[in-house]
């Protein structure tokens, strides 16, 4: 055989064997651009009605209109988020199932001995859609009218404080306040966040970190008493509460955040497809205006590879908060 004829059939040979992989990228870049050609499923893993449940049904209606498509909002509550999680990082990566992800996304890798998926692996953040500020309330009996004030109390007598659950972000803000403090209250730990308003309101318990949309009726009617909002900066909506940074906890600031997740192996173009229509949604006038209603920050910027860095960072971040308040979860 000559030189010539060994150097044809190896180049046949390379030929043949890389043809199902160019195949195969050819049919991920026609996937992509035709995206999407049906019905996409937008998880949300709480149950109707809520904040995030609100923002998703508002997301999913400027998707329609942007794709020319229906974006089907299924509720699939349990477990906190774990349950609507695990069904998204197992279904098929094509962009057809989306979700609604929370900021426990992160914290829950430290606070659960284990998971049925890793974040990091399993999951791909789309977009970046929102920032929750939290409320620092207390029972108006409480003879405090400023953290300074609740931070003196705290450390004469034991306070209590309610949360929407072990690990919800209510916890978690009080972790991080009573760390940076040298505080100690004892944690009561509820099922959601009304419960453990009311029992704010009736004495039962006297702090809570609590998210602004629930909250906002019991402010204005004097139910509670707000002393600091937990970013950095003051919220629109209580523009005379201070930021905690600001009342007396220097470089406080702690934001839940709304997210989109889909699939990790989820083609690159659909992930940045998504990513731009979400982004432009959240720019929309009547967009924001609604989310500032339900209390959350409009966010809508960064790439799929900077959320990814983003992800990263918060279960570092809220991974020592939990370990440093030495939370753990019974499941």
């Amino acid at each position: 055989m000559t030189a010539d004829r060994r150097v044809s059939l190896s180049r046949r040979a390379l030929l043949a064997a890389s043809l199902p992989a160019m195949l195969a990228t050819a049919r991920a870049q026609n996937a992509a651009e035709s995206f999407p050609e049906r019905q996409v499923s937008f998880i949300v893993p709480f149950a109707p009605a809520g904040g995030t449940d609100t923002l998703a049904r508002l997301l999913a209606q400027k998707l329609e209109q942007h794709f020319g498509q229906p974006f089907v909002v299924e509720n699939r509550p349990g477990a906190g988020t774990i349950l609507a999680t695990n069904y998204v990082a197992r279904s098929p990566p094509d962009g057809y199932t989306i979700a609604m992800a929370v900021s426990s996304l992160a914290a829950d890798v430290t606070l659960y001995k284990s998971l049925p998926y890793d974040p990091a692996k399993d999951l791909a953040l789309v977009a970046l859609v929102a920032r929750v500020p939290f409320v620092l309330v207390v029972n108006p009996a409480l003879p405090v009218n400023s953290v300074e004030d609740l931070i003196n109390l705290a450390k004469q007598r034991t306070l209590s404080y309610g949360t929407g659950g072990v690990g919800a972000f209510h916890h978690l803000a009080a972790a991080l306040f009573s760390t940076m403090t040298g505080i100690k209250m004892t944690h009561v730990p509820y099922r959601g966040t009304a419960p453990a308003l009311n029992d704010l309101i009736a004495g039962y318990v006297q702090v809570m970190f609590a998210d602004y949309g629930p909250a906002a009726p019991f402010i204005s009617s004097g139910k509670v008493r707000a002393l600091a909002v937990t970013t950095k900066q003051p919220f629109q909506s209580l523009p005379e509460v201070p930021p905690l940074a600001e009342a007396g906890v220097p470089g406080f600031d702690a934001a839940a955040w709304q997210g989109v997740i889909a699939p990790a192996l989820t083609p690159s173009a659909i992930v940045a497809k998504l990513n731009a229509a979400l982004n432009a949604a959240v720019a929309m006038n009547d967009v924001r205006a609604r989310m500032h209603d339900i209390g959350m920050i409009p966010v809508g910027a960064g790439s799929p590879a900077e959320l990814a860095e983003f992800l990263q960072s918060e279960i570092v971040r809220w991974g020592k908060v939990v370990e440093d308040a030495g939370i753990a979860h019974s499941e």
